[in-house]
């Protein structure tokens, strides 16, 4: 079930433009998406009838099919507490004058209609028109004098398949622009029977940006019913992407926030979480196209804050802490699985699997999980690794061949230095100790420098006397 609101026509065409992805959060799309699966329930909101009428051959009582509406809801504290769309929960906590109306035509419809075709000599299907006829009348005659009595139960099925009768513990209508009809924050909490469910934390709502990542969890109509999936479509929630496109206000001038992310009749209750898995709203409702069946105009869908949630729950038992047993574990196995520790991500899901079983997520990657032990998959090249090997072998070298040449060059003195020394008056002896035979191939006299063959000075000879207060330079090849 779903709310929607119809746009004016001057307002189907508008476009919104696509928002720019923020930035990365601390975990992964996937594994956030993951950590919120298990906290998302179908919620069913079903009306039973038992319908007292009289066809002309005496009282009797007649069970038509029961009403029956879905919608999305999650766990916001994990001993059984629920939030979800105020208008999800409406058909069975507060049952509408139409639904009593509705219930009582279906009951004459079932039992005294066949008999009155059958005395009019109408086959049914044959003559529509006549059949409508006979429909009216009899409606008129039957149900002044009928009575119903209405059996309204509300349900949540968690992914397990579990179904667990639920108790409407506070409530505000859907919003409604209406005269004098009652509009609220269209929010329920609901309770079930259980300690240890799953969890999802709420987000502050007050720090969302437009173009923030946003992802919106429920039970779409269009999955349940699908002819070509088996019943788990019925159990998992499906996922669609969208962002932050804006920040309204309702027609009661409360916040609400805008996104693009596709909804469709069976998301309303469900959360939109941000890129680490908490909920940053529920949503709501969606617009519809001008016109008596308008369809759903995507990229135009709202959502309650998660902050005005707080602000329903505060006076209630209520605690948002965002913890339990169950999510612990799945959390800490999650984290585990990703870091690719395959052996404890297997041991926490394990430990969740207990609190709660059967869920299929716990149950998809505790088997993953078990693979990898047994074969674990081949590891990526680690590219990183061998870079900052590369690096550190090639500074090492670096290094080396500085040390090298530092060491061989301690005792050179540059040109210029010899230059400054003799302009600072401190003129030093310089020493030309070329070997021969390149002093012969290139007589270059250096002015006042001493010649002193590198042969003599290997045999002892040569017997210089030096200014020992005056620095020497030696000149060689």
């Amino acid at each position: 079930m779903l709310r929607r609101f119809a746009l004016p026509a001057t307002l189907v065409a508008a476009v919104a433009a696509p928002a720019a992805a923020s930035a990365q959060a601390s975990v992964t799309v996937q594994e956030a998406l993951l950590r919120a699966k298990p906290a998302v329930v179908l919620v069913i909101a079903e009306v039973a009838a038992e319908v007292t009428l009289d066809c002309g051959s005496g009282s009797t009582t007649v069970t038509p099919p029961a009403f029956r509406e879905t919608g999305t809801g999650w766990f916001v504290d994990g001993r059984g507490w629920i939030i979800t769309n105020g208008h999800v929960v409406q058909p069975a906590h507060t049952p509408p004058r139409w639904l009593v109306n509705q219930q009582a035509q279906r009951a004459v419809t079932t039992a005294c209609l066949p008999r009155a075709l059958q005395r009019q000599g109408i086959t049914p299907g044959e003559r529509p028109d006549l059949e409508d006829t006979v429909k009216r009348k009899l409606l008129d005659q039957v149900l002044p004098t009928t009575k119903v009595k209405l059996n309204p139960q509300v349900s949540v099925v968690i992914s397990s398949g579990a179904r667990l009768k639920a108790e409407v513990k506070k409530y505000t209508p859907p919003l409604s622009n209406e005269p004098g009809v009652m509009s609220g924050r269209d929010l329920a909490l609901l309770q079930v029977p259980g300690t240890e469910f799953p969890v999802l934390p709420l987000a502050d709502s007050k720090v969302g940006r437009i173009g923030d990542p946003i992802h919106i969890l429920g039970f779409p109509g269009v999955v349940l019913s699908h002819e070509l999936l088996n019943k788990s479509a019925s159990v998992e929630a499906s996922v669609t992407n969208g962002a932050v496109s804006g920040f309204k206000e309702d027609v009661a001038n409360q916040p609400m926030i805008q996104t693009d992310a596709p909804a469709a009749w069976g998301n309303s209750g469900g959360p939109a979480v941000d890129q680490k898995g908490a909920v940053l709203g529920v949503l709501t409702f969606v617009s519809l196209a001008p016109g008596p069946e308008g369809s759903i105009v995507q990229g135009f869908n709202f959502v309650i804050p998660a902050n005005a949630v707080r602000d329903f729950v505060k006076d209630t038992e209520v605690k948002l802490e965002g913890k339990s047993k169950f999510t612990e574990a799945w959390f800490s196995g999650l984290r585990e699985f990703f870091s690719d520790d395959w052996k404890a991500a297997a041991r926490h899901f394990e430990a969740a699997d207990k609190l709660l079983p059967n869920l299929p997520d716990v149950k998809r990657l505790l088997g993953e999980a078990r693979e990898n032990i047994k074969n674990p998959p081949p590891r990526p090249f680690p590219w990183f690794w061998v870079a900052v090997g590369v690096t550190l072998l090639s500074g090492a070298g670096y290094g080396g061949q500085f040390a090298l040449r530092w060491h061989k060059n301690r005792y050179r003195i540059q040109p210029s230095e010899v230059i400054r020394l003799l302009e600072s008056g401190k003129a030093p002896i310089v020493l030309d100790v070329r070997r021969t035979e390149v002093y012969e191939a290139l007589p270059l006299k250096i002015p006042n420098s001493v010649r002193l063959a590198p042969e003599e000075l290997s045999s002892g000879v040569g017997g210089l006397e030096l200014d020992t207060t005056r620095p020497v330079v030696a000149y060689c090849t």
